[in-house]
């Protein structure tokens, strides 16, 4: 079963991603593209729409990106959100203009003329605009729908071939009825059946899966995180015991958390894993490197020394599997297209070609609450699927400077008080992501009437709906006073906490 999508011509805009969210949210299959996908590389039989995104380019700058008005003779409905509607008005024989109707923030939307689009709106509500050229005079056969106190054009349409612009972004959440605009779109222009939800996406993955893998082997590295544990619950739901999946301890992991992650697979989930300690190796390789990039890549190739090792000794296994998500995916490929790549989105740090090993990605389309709600449809434990997001090269990343042995200990100490106290209060589910750093640095303190010259942490905690933007956790005062309290009277080597306040941008959710 393939479900119908909405395809997103991405144009460069930071809400590209959020616009896939809301159809989603819709249960409606959304899929983003660069602006420069050839359209017959789409799949039309499955199309029901297409969103043009916005961007942060001028529609009449020479190098902007543009795209043949072929788009708009397809057959199917066309959104267009800001720079998509100024590319549609211009390609369509439109005027544009700038500099008197430029608008950033928050802007008062009248509709002005019944619409489709724009049905169960109020005649006034509050929009999100971002943009600095609008459009002056509409194609000819469009007519404007809303305006703003400072814009004659906010909103147009040709109904009869179903093409819409919006200058406003409906996906955000400061525009007040953001999410019933894209709900229109969907139901009342595109006639979506809403048929995208976690039960109809493990039935159609579990297929698929048994159709790539065949009667072969997989193996699968397993970090006990979400998005590994589901995939292999997934994977293993459709190919049993021929999946092998692997943990390998590489020693910068949180207390206990090889015997906790073991327990869960073999005893909560009923899947065998198979387990490596490399801890020793991995440490040996670290040692004296302090620069934050060359960490990883040590961990990075030493992983995949010790996965090939493993994997090399199993007879008949043909593919690997892998946790990647939807954003790691868009990511790999830029709105400029292919040319300009972001990043790799091999997430055990890049693969050897001579392991020719068939990639398996089940959850390659979706995103992190997505994977979550696939969880839930597979009956995974809600504390299994609540876990917060640790980093592939684990505590390493969370030392700054040289990983050593001592240092792993006191962090691994001082990060289970603070998690554990978390839990404790019942405040462990309400932040995306919480954890100690430890820092290069000593402090003078006063222990009893001892003068001491310990080490000292930073307490990091933050939300978060997906990790691309994060601010820091407003926990209580009395919390962390009684969690720094802790943590000082605990372990020995610490005489000093700090809680980290920045928020993502400008800083990162890591350290390093």
């Amino acid at each position: 079963m393939l479900w119908e999508r909405i395809v997103i011509l991405d144009f460069g805009s930071q809400y590209t991603q959020l616009i896939a969210r809301r159809i989603r949210e819709n249960k409606v299959f959304a899929e983003i593209v660069p602006y420069n996908t050839p359209i017959d590389s789409i799949d039309r039989e499955h199309l029901i729409g297409i969103i043009l995104s916005g961007g942060p380019a001028t529609v009449l700058g020479e190098d902007s990106p543009k795209i043949g008005k072929e788009i708009f003779a397809l057959g199917v409905p066309v959104l267009g959100i800001c720079y998509g509607m100024q590319l549609m008005a211009y390609l369509l024989g439109g005027k544009l203009g700038s500099s008197v109707t430029r608008e950033y923030g928050r802007a008062q939307f009248h509709i002005k003329r019944k619409s489709s689009l724009l049905e169960a709106l109020p005649d006034n509500s509050t929009v999100w605009m971002s943009h600095g050229d609008s459009v002056e005079t509409v194609p000819d056969g469009f007519v404007v729908t809303g305006e703003t106190d400072t814009l004659s054009v906010a909103s147009f349409e040709e109904p009869e071939k179903a093409l819409y612009g919006l200058q406003f972004h409906p996906e955000v959440a400061h525009t007040e009825f953001g999410n019933i605009i894209i709900e229109n779109f969907l139901v009342r222009i595109c006639y979506a059946r809403q048929d995208y939800t976690p039960a109809s996406f493990v039935e159609h993955t579990v297929g698929r899966i048994r159709n790539e893998v065949g009667d072969r082997k997989l193996i699968m590295g397993v970090s006990g995180g979400v998005d590994s544990t589901v995939a292999a619950v997934l994977i293993h739901r459709a190919i049993g015991r021929r999946l092998v999946p692997v943990f390998v301890d590489n020693g910068l992991l949180r207390e206990n958390e090889a015997n906790d992650v073991l327990r869960m697979f073999r005893s909560t989930l009923s899947i065998p894993v198979r387990f490596v300690d490399a801890s020793d190796r991995f440490l040996k390789n670290l040692s004296g490197v302090s620069d934050p990039e060359e960490k990883r890549k040590v961990i990075g190739h030493t992983f995949i020394e010790v996965f090939e090792e493993v994997a090399n000794s199993i007879p008949g296994i043909c593919c690997l599997g892998q946790g990647t998500l939807y954003p790691d995916l868009i990511e790999s490929v830029s709105f400029r297209g292919p040319s300009a790549t972001i990043k790799s989105h091999h997430n055990v740090g890049g693969l050897p070609e001579h392991m020719r090993l068939t990639l398996v990605e089940p959850l390659k389309e979706l995103f992190k609450d997505e994977v979550r709600s696939v969880g839930r449809s597979l009956e995974i434990p809600n504390p299994v699927l609540m876990r917060h997001p640790f980093p592939g090269p684990g505590l390493a990343v969370r030392i700054i400077g040289e990983v050593t042995k001592d240092k792993l200990d006191i962090l691994r100490k001082v990060d289970n008080i603070f998690v554990q106290a978390l839990k404790d209060e019942g405040l462990y589910d309400k932040v995306w992501q919480a954890f100690a750093v430890l820092l290069p640095v000593h402090s003078v303190g006063v222990m009893g009437d001892e003068r001491t010259y310990g080490n000292a942490v930073v307490l990091r905690a933050v939300v978060s709906q997906d990790g691309m933007t994060a601010d820091w956790a407003h926990l209580p005062y009395d919390f962390l006073a009684r969690v720094s309290g802790k943590i000082i009277n605990s372990v020995k080597e610490v005489n000093r906490v700090a809680y980290d306040i920045s928020s993502k941008p400008p800083s990162t959710i890591e350290w390093e």
